[in-house]
Protein backbone atom coordinates (compact mmCIF):
# COMPACT_ATOMS: atom_id res chain seq x y z
CA UNK A 1 0.00 0.00 0.00
CA UNK A 2 1.30 3.22 -0.50
CA UNK A 3 2.15 5.62 2.39
CA UNK A 4 2.35 9.53 2.44
CA UNK A 5 3.99 10.01 5.98
CA UNK A 6 7.80 8.83 6.67
CA UNK A 7 8.16 5.61 8.72
CA UNK A 8 9.36 6.37 12.42
CA UNK A 9 12.56 5.10 11.04
CA UNK A 10 12.76 7.30 7.98
CA UNK A 11 11.86 10.57 10.12
CA UNK A 12 15.13 9.44 11.68
CA UNK A 13 16.93 9.07 8.72
CA UNK A 14 15.95 12.46 7.52
CA UNK A 15 16.09 14.15 11.02
CA UNK A 16 20.05 12.97 10.82
CA UNK A 17 20.59 13.92 6.93
CA UNK A 18 18.88 17.36 8.01
CA UNK A 19 21.22 17.79 11.01
CA UNK A 20 24.51 16.74 8.94
CA UNK A 21 23.39 19.68 6.32
CA UNK A 22 22.90 22.49 8.37
CA UNK A 23 25.79 21.72 10.81
CA UNK A 24 28.30 20.55 8.44
CA UNK A 25 26.96 21.60 4.87
CA UNK A 26 25.38 25.19 4.85
CA UNK A 27 28.25 26.60 7.07
CA UNK A 28 30.92 25.93 4.41
CA UNK A 29 28.67 25.94 1.25
CA UNK A 30 29.76 29.35 -0.32
CA UNK A 31 33.12 28.95 0.70
CA UNK A 32 33.42 25.66 -1.40
CA UNK A 33 31.10 27.11 -4.55
CA UNK A 34 33.68 30.21 -4.77
CA UNK A 35 36.74 28.17 -4.52
CA UNK A 36 35.49 24.97 -6.56
CA UNK A 37 36.46 22.82 -3.71
CA UNK A 38 34.73 19.55 -2.30
CA UNK A 39 35.26 19.28 1.28
CA UNK A 40 36.66 15.47 1.66
CA UNK A 41 35.85 15.30 5.56
CA UNK A 42 32.40 16.19 4.89
CA UNK A 43 32.55 12.93 3.10
CA UNK A 44 34.23 11.25 5.26
CA UNK A 45 32.00 12.49 8.22
CA UNK A 46 28.98 11.21 6.12
CA UNK A 47 30.25 7.74 5.04
CA UNK A 48 31.01 7.18 8.74
CA UNK A 49 26.51 8.27 9.51
CA UNK A 50 25.56 5.93 6.59
CA UNK A 51 24.88 8.98 4.52
CA UNK A 52 27.26 7.67 1.79
CA UNK A 53 26.62 4.56 0.00
CA UNK A 54 23.02 4.46 1.70
CA UNK A 55 21.66 1.56 -1.04
CA UNK A 56 25.08 -0.74 -0.86
CA UNK A 57 23.47 -4.22 0.24
CA UNK A 58 24.10 -5.35 3.61
CA UNK A 59 25.63 -8.51 2.31
CA UNK A 60 28.50 -6.50 1.13
CA UNK A 61 28.96 -4.30 4.59
CA UNK A 62 26.29 -1.34 2.89
CA UNK A 63 23.45 -0.01 5.15
CA UNK A 64 21.32 -1.62 2.73
CA UNK A 65 18.43 1.36 2.58
CA UNK A 66 15.83 1.11 -0.10
CA UNK A 67 15.86 3.70 -2.84
CA UNK A 68 12.50 5.64 -1.08
CA UNK A 69 15.13 6.20 2.04
CA UNK A 70 17.80 7.52 -0.46
CA UNK A 71 15.95 10.30 -1.76
CA UNK A 72 14.87 11.25 1.69
CA UNK A 73 18.82 11.47 2.53
CA UNK A 74 19.14 12.94 -1.08
CA UNK A 75 16.70 16.03 -0.32
CA UNK A 76 18.47 16.99 2.96
CA UNK A 77 22.15 17.11 1.29
CA UNK A 78 20.78 18.93 -1.66
CA UNK A 79 19.13 21.37 0.72
CA UNK A 80 21.99 22.03 1.91
CA UNK A 81 24.27 22.53 -1.00
CA UNK A 82 23.35 20.01 -4.19
CA UNK A 83 27.28 20.50 -5.44
CA UNK A 84 28.66 18.96 -2.36
CA UNK A 85 25.92 16.41 -2.50
CA UNK A 86 26.51 15.38 -6.15
CA UNK A 87 29.61 14.04 -5.12
CA UNK A 88 28.65 12.62 -2.01
CA UNK A 89 25.85 10.69 -3.70
CA UNK A 90 28.02 9.77 -6.42
CA UNK A 91 29.03 6.55 -4.86
CA UNK A 92 25.09 5.34 -5.21
CA UNK A 93 25.82 5.85 -9.16
CA UNK A 94 28.78 4.27 -9.56
CA UNK A 95 27.56 1.21 -7.34
CA UNK A 96 24.56 0.48 -9.44
CA UNK A 97 26.18 -1.23 -12.27
CA UNK A 98 27.77 -3.45 -10.39
CA UNK A 99 24.98 -4.68 -8.23
CA UNK A 100 23.02 -5.20 -11.10
CA UNK A 101 25.50 -6.84 -13.89
CA UNK A 102 28.59 -7.66 -11.24
CA UNK A 103 29.01 -11.02 -10.57
CA UNK A 104 29.86 -12.70 -6.88
CA UNK A 105 33.58 -11.72 -7.10
CA UNK A 106 33.04 -8.41 -8.59
CA UNK A 107 30.41 -7.33 -5.87
CA UNK A 108 32.54 -8.59 -3.37
CA UNK A 109 35.32 -6.82 -4.37
CA UNK A 110 34.49 -3.15 -4.92
CA UNK A 111 31.16 -3.02 -3.15
CA UNK A 112 33.25 -4.23 -0.13
CA UNK A 113 35.66 -1.83 -0.49
CA UNK A 114 33.39 1.07 -0.85
CA UNK A 115 31.97 -0.20 2.55
CA UNK A 116 34.72 -0.65 4.17
CA UNK A 117 36.58 2.72 3.36
CA UNK A 118 35.43 6.34 2.60
CA UNK A 119 36.68 5.80 -1.26
CA UNK A 120 35.02 7.45 -3.99
CA UNK A 121 33.91 5.77 -7.54
CA UNK A 122 32.56 7.23 -10.59
CA UNK A 123 30.53 6.36 -13.43
CA UNK A 124 31.69 7.43 -16.99
CA UNK A 125 29.63 7.00 -20.03
CA UNK A 126 29.97 10.72 -20.95
CA UNK A 127 32.32 12.13 -24.07
CA UNK A 128 33.20 15.16 -25.69
CA UNK A 129 30.95 13.87 -28.63
CA UNK A 130 28.60 11.65 -26.72
CA UNK A 131 26.46 13.51 -23.41
CA UNK A 132 22.88 12.00 -24.07
CA UNK A 133 23.65 10.02 -26.83
CA UNK A 134 25.05 7.01 -25.10
CA UNK A 135 25.41 4.96 -27.86
CA UNK A 136 27.46 7.33 -29.97
CA UNK A 137 30.78 6.57 -27.66
CA UNK A 138 33.81 6.39 -29.53
CA UNK A 139 35.68 4.98 -26.26
CA UNK A 140 36.94 1.89 -27.94
CA UNK A 141 37.35 -1.56 -26.41
CA UNK A 142 39.15 -4.38 -28.09
CA UNK A 143 39.77 -7.81 -26.64
CA UNK A 144 42.79 -9.48 -25.51
CA UNK A 145 43.29 -13.27 -26.60
CA UNK A 146 43.49 -13.98 -22.42
CA UNK A 147 40.04 -12.30 -22.08
CA UNK A 148 41.37 -9.24 -21.19
CA UNK A 149 40.39 -5.56 -22.72
CA UNK A 150 42.42 -2.68 -23.94
CA UNK A 151 40.53 0.47 -23.57
CA UNK A 152 41.46 3.92 -25.65
CA UNK A 153 39.34 7.04 -25.17
CA UNK A 154 38.77 10.20 -23.56
CA UNK A 155 35.57 10.43 -20.74
CA UNK A 156 34.04 13.81 -19.67
CA UNK A 157 31.97 15.57 -17.27
CA UNK A 158 32.57 12.65 -14.89
CA UNK A 159 31.67 13.30 -10.85
CA UNK A 160 34.69 12.70 -8.42
CA UNK A 161 37.13 11.93 -11.24
CA UNK A 162 39.95 13.18 -9.44
CA UNK A 163 39.46 11.53 -6.08
CA UNK A 164 38.09 8.19 -7.81
CA UNK A 165 39.61 4.95 -6.39
CA UNK A 166 37.62 3.10 -9.32
CA UNK A 167 35.67 3.96 -12.32
CA UNK A 168 33.08 2.24 -14.14
CA UNK A 169 33.57 2.86 -18.09
CA UNK A 170 31.61 2.07 -20.66
CA UNK A 171 33.58 1.61 -24.16
CA UNK A 172 32.60 0.08 -27.53
CA UNK A 173 34.17 -2.49 -29.62
CA UNK A 174 32.87 -0.70 -32.69
CA UNK A 175 31.66 2.93 -33.12
CA UNK A 176 29.10 1.96 -36.03
CA UNK A 177 27.62 -0.92 -33.88
CA UNK A 178 26.14 1.74 -31.46
CA UNK A 179 24.27 0.40 -28.74
CA UNK A 180 25.37 -3.05 -29.99
CA UNK A 181 28.86 -2.52 -29.75
CA UNK A 182 28.78 -1.14 -25.86
CA UNK A 183 30.41 -2.68 -23.00
CA UNK A 184 31.11 -1.95 -19.37
CA UNK A 185 34.58 -2.74 -17.24
CA UNK A 186 35.64 -2.03 -14.18
CA UNK A 187 38.90 0.28 -14.40
CA UNK A 188 40.88 0.85 -11.21
CA UNK A 189 43.14 4.40 -11.09
CA UNK A 190 45.94 2.34 -10.34
CA UNK A 191 45.93 0.92 -13.93
CA UNK A 192 48.16 1.79 -15.85
CA UNK A 193 47.08 4.18 -18.66
CA UNK A 194 44.64 5.89 -16.67
CA UNK A 195 44.92 9.99 -16.38
CA UNK A 196 43.01 12.79 -14.89
CA UNK A 197 42.05 16.29 -16.46
CA UNK A 198 41.88 19.66 -14.88
CA UNK A 199 38.94 20.64 -12.53
CA UNK A 200 36.07 21.49 -14.85
CA UNK A 201 35.48 25.40 -14.25
CA UNK A 202 31.81 25.19 -14.19
CA UNK A 203 28.76 27.46 -13.61
CA UNK A 204 27.14 25.58 -10.73
CA UNK A 205 27.30 22.89 -8.36
CA UNK A 206 31.12 24.44 -8.04
CA UNK A 207 32.04 22.47 -5.04
CA UNK A 208 31.49 18.75 -7.09
CA UNK A 209 33.99 17.43 -8.67
CA UNK A 210 34.10 16.95 -12.38
CA UNK A 211 37.12 16.05 -14.54
CA UNK A 212 37.78 14.33 -17.84
CA UNK A 213 39.31 10.65 -17.48
CA UNK A 214 41.88 9.72 -20.11
CA UNK A 215 42.29 5.86 -21.11
CA UNK A 216 45.89 5.03 -22.69
CA UNK A 217 45.75 1.28 -23.62
CA UNK A 218 44.58 0.78 -20.30
CA UNK A 219 44.09 -3.21 -20.11
CA UNK A 220 41.46 -4.14 -17.80
CA UNK A 221 41.31 -8.05 -17.09
CA UNK A 222 38.70 -10.48 -17.78
CA UNK A 223 37.87 -10.79 -13.86
CA UNK A 224 37.04 -6.62 -14.37
CA UNK A 225 34.44 -7.02 -17.41
CA UNK A 226 31.30 -6.13 -15.67
CA UNK A 227 29.28 -5.86 -19.46
CA UNK A 228 30.59 -8.21 -22.32
CA UNK A 229 30.65 -5.33 -25.77
CA UNK A 230 26.78 -5.87 -26.90
CA UNK A 231 25.25 -5.78 -23.05
CA UNK A 232 27.19 -2.80 -22.12
CA UNK A 233 23.97 -0.24 -23.09
CA UNK A 234 21.15 -2.30 -21.68
CA UNK A 235 23.24 -2.32 -18.43
CA UNK A 236 23.66 1.99 -18.41
CA UNK A 237 20.32 2.47 -19.30
CA UNK A 238 18.62 0.20 -16.48
CA UNK A 239 21.30 2.42 -14.09
CA UNK A 240 19.75 5.91 -15.50
CA UNK A 241 16.44 4.53 -14.35
CA UNK A 242 17.15 3.40 -10.69
CA UNK A 243 19.51 6.63 -10.33
CA UNK A 244 17.08 9.52 -12.51
CA UNK A 245 14.47 9.52 -8.99
CA UNK A 246 17.51 10.56 -7.08
CA UNK A 247 17.56 13.54 -9.43
CA UNK A 248 14.02 14.09 -8.76
CA UNK A 249 14.88 14.36 -4.87
CA UNK A 250 18.02 16.88 -5.05
CA UNK A 251 15.42 19.03 -7.33
CA UNK A 252 12.85 18.90 -4.00
CA UNK A 253 16.15 20.07 -2.06
CA UNK A 254 16.80 23.28 -3.84
CA UNK A 255 13.02 24.25 -4.36
CA UNK A 256 12.86 23.67 -0.74
CA UNK A 257 15.67 25.95 0.29
CA UNK A 258 14.24 28.38 -2.35
CA UNK A 259 10.80 28.34 -0.72
CA UNK A 260 12.21 28.49 3.10
CA UNK A 261 14.48 31.61 1.78
CA UNK A 262 12.26 33.24 -0.60
CA UNK A 263 9.07 32.78 2.18
CA UNK A 264 11.56 34.75 5.41
CA UNK A 265 12.53 37.36 3.09
CA UNK A 266 9.02 37.88 1.83
CA UNK A 267 8.06 38.41 5.86
CA UNK A 268 10.72 40.94 6.01
CA UNK A 269 11.58 42.92 2.66
CA UNK A 270 9.27 45.75 2.33
CA UNK A 271 8.31 47.78 -0.90
CA UNK A 272 5.51 50.19 -0.83
CA UNK A 273 5.12 50.22 2.93
CA UNK A 274 4.66 46.96 3.38
CA UNK A 275 6.46 43.49 3.39
CA UNK A 276 6.45 42.13 0.18
CA UNK A 277 4.92 39.26 0.71
CA UNK A 278 1.89 41.28 0.90
CA UNK A 279 1.53 41.70 -2.60
CA UNK A 280 -0.39 39.64 -4.88
CA UNK A 281 1.97 38.93 -7.96
CA UNK A 282 4.52 37.55 -4.81
CA UNK A 283 2.31 35.38 -3.70
CA UNK A 284 1.34 33.75 -6.76
CA UNK A 285 5.14 33.47 -7.19
CA UNK A 286 5.26 31.07 -3.75
CA UNK A 287 2.12 29.43 -4.30
CA UNK A 288 3.49 28.30 -7.59
CA UNK A 289 7.03 27.22 -5.78
CA UNK A 290 4.95 25.24 -3.84
CA UNK A 291 2.81 23.48 -6.14
CA UNK A 292 5.89 22.34 -7.97
CA UNK A 293 7.97 20.89 -4.62
CA UNK A 294 5.04 19.37 -3.75
CA UNK A 295 4.10 17.76 -7.63
CA UNK A 296 7.92 16.89 -7.57
CA UNK A 297 7.87 15.23 -4.35
CA UNK A 298 5.23 12.78 -4.92
CA UNK A 299 6.36 11.91 -8.86
CA UNK A 300 9.95 11.09 -7.02
CA UNK A 301 8.77 8.92 -4.20
CA UNK A 302 6.73 7.18 -6.60
CA UNK A 303 9.46 6.33 -8.65
CA UNK A 304 11.60 5.49 -5.61
CA UNK A 305 8.81 2.71 -4.37
CA UNK A 306 8.10 1.19 -7.85
CA UNK A 307 11.66 0.41 -7.66
CA UNK A 308 11.72 -0.97 -4.02
CA UNK A 309 8.73 -3.46 -5.30
CA UNK A 310 10.11 -4.61 -8.41
CA UNK A 311 7.69 -2.59 -10.63
CA UNK A 312 9.63 -1.95 -13.73
CA UNK A 313 8.51 1.63 -15.48
CA UNK A 314 11.61 3.58 -16.50
CA UNK A 315 8.99 6.18 -17.42
CA UNK A 316 7.98 6.99 -14.46
CA UNK A 317 11.88 7.99 -13.00
CA UNK A 318 11.62 10.03 -16.77
CA UNK A 319 8.71 11.88 -15.31
CA UNK A 320 10.24 12.61 -11.97
CA UNK A 321 13.64 13.64 -13.59
CA UNK A 322 12.14 16.04 -16.19
CA UNK A 323 9.43 17.72 -14.10
CA UNK A 324 11.85 17.88 -11.21
CA UNK A 325 14.36 19.47 -12.81
CA UNK A 326 12.46 21.74 -14.81
CA UNK A 327 10.73 22.68 -11.90
CA UNK A 328 13.90 23.31 -9.82
CA UNK A 329 15.08 25.40 -12.22
CA UNK A 330 11.56 27.32 -12.51
CA UNK A 331 11.56 27.91 -8.74
CA UNK A 332 14.94 28.99 -8.51
CA UNK A 333 14.73 31.66 -11.06
CA UNK A 334 11.50 33.06 -9.17
CA UNK A 335 13.68 32.88 -5.80
CA UNK A 336 15.74 35.31 -7.65
CA UNK A 337 13.18 37.60 -8.95
CA UNK A 338 11.95 37.91 -5.47
CA UNK A 339 14.61 38.65 -3.81
CA UNK A 340 15.15 41.14 -6.79
CA UNK A 341 18.46 43.34 -6.69
CA UNK A 342 19.78 41.19 -3.70
CA UNK A 343 19.00 37.67 -5.32
CA UNK A 344 21.37 39.11 -8.35
CA UNK A 345 24.29 39.12 -5.14
CA UNK A 346 26.31 36.56 -3.97
CA UNK A 347 25.27 37.99 -0.13
CA UNK A 348 22.44 35.91 -0.59
CA UNK A 349 21.92 32.07 -1.59
CA UNK A 350 19.45 32.46 -4.18
CA UNK A 351 21.93 33.38 -6.92
CA UNK A 352 23.53 30.16 -6.29
CA UNK A 353 20.89 28.08 -6.51
CA UNK A 354 20.00 28.92 -9.53
CA UNK A 355 22.98 28.23 -10.80
CA UNK A 356 23.13 24.56 -8.76
CA UNK A 357 19.70 24.22 -10.05
CA UNK A 358 20.32 24.48 -14.31
CA UNK A 359 22.66 21.63 -14.50
CA UNK A 360 19.31 18.90 -12.89
CA UNK A 361 18.29 19.84 -16.78
CA UNK A 362 21.11 18.77 -18.17
CA UNK A 363 22.92 15.20 -16.44
CA UNK A 364 22.03 11.74 -16.55
CA UNK A 365 19.71 12.69 -19.60
CA UNK A 366 18.39 16.16 -20.78
CA UNK A 367 15.48 17.18 -19.79
CA UNK A 368 14.47 17.05 -23.87
CA UNK A 369 15.99 13.36 -23.61
CA UNK A 370 13.92 12.87 -20.55
CA UNK A 371 10.37 13.95 -23.14
CA UNK A 372 11.99 12.01 -25.94
CA UNK A 373 11.85 8.76 -23.47
CA UNK A 374 8.05 9.64 -22.63
CA UNK A 375 6.79 10.07 -25.58
CA UNK A 376 8.18 6.98 -27.45
CA UNK A 377 6.56 5.46 -24.56
CA UNK A 378 3.30 6.66 -25.22
CA UNK A 379 3.51 5.96 -28.67
CA UNK A 380 4.78 2.46 -28.40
Amino acid sequence: MFEFTPSEEQQALIDTARRFAKERIIPIAAECDRDAKFPRDVFVAGHELGLVNAVLPTEYGGPGMADLDLTFITEELAYGCSGIQTSMSANNLAMTPIKLGGNEAQKKKYLGWMAKEPIFASYATSEPSAGSDVAGMQCRAKKQSDGSYVLTGTKQWITNASFASFYVIFATEDPAQRHKGIGAFIVERAFNGVSVGEHEDKLGQRASDTNTVMLEDVRVPAENVLAAPGQGFKLAMETFNQTRPDIGAIACGVMRRCIEECVAYAKERKTFGVPIGQHQMVQSMLADMAIRYEATNLLVRKAAWNLDHGVRNPVVSSYAKAFGADSAMATAVDAVQIFGGNGYTKEYPVEKLMRDAKLLQIYEGTSQVQRMVIAKNMLA
